[in-house]
C-alpha cells in the first residue's frame, strides 16, 4: 500500500500559507521548498544552491593553505 503526503495548508487546492496561489508542491514558500529533491529540476535550484553553500563551508577550513611556513 503506498503512503501519500497531504499538506495541513492546501485546502480546495490552494495554498494558505503561500497567499491563496494554486497548490504546486515545493514553490517558493512552500514548506517543503528547499528541502526535498523533486522529480521536475526545475524545483530543485534552491536545494541545489543549499548544498553548493554547505559544501563550500565544510571545504574551506581544510583547503586553507598554510602562510606560516619557513622557507
Amino acid at each position: 500500500m503506498a503512503g501519500s503526503w497531504g499538506c495541513p495548508h492546501e485546502i480546495n487546492g490552494l495554498c494558505h500559507k503561500v497567499g491563496g496561489q494554486t497548490c504546486d508542491p515545493g514553490m517558493k514558500g512552500c514548506v517543503l521548498y528547499g528541502r526535498y529533491v523533486f522529480a521536475n529540476p526545475a524545483k530543485n535550484a534552491r536545494i541545489v544552491q543549499k548544498q553548493g553553500r554547505r559544501d563550500e563551508v565544510a571545504v574551506a577550513p581544510g583547503s586553507k593553505t598554510s602562510n606560516d611556513s619557513k622557507e
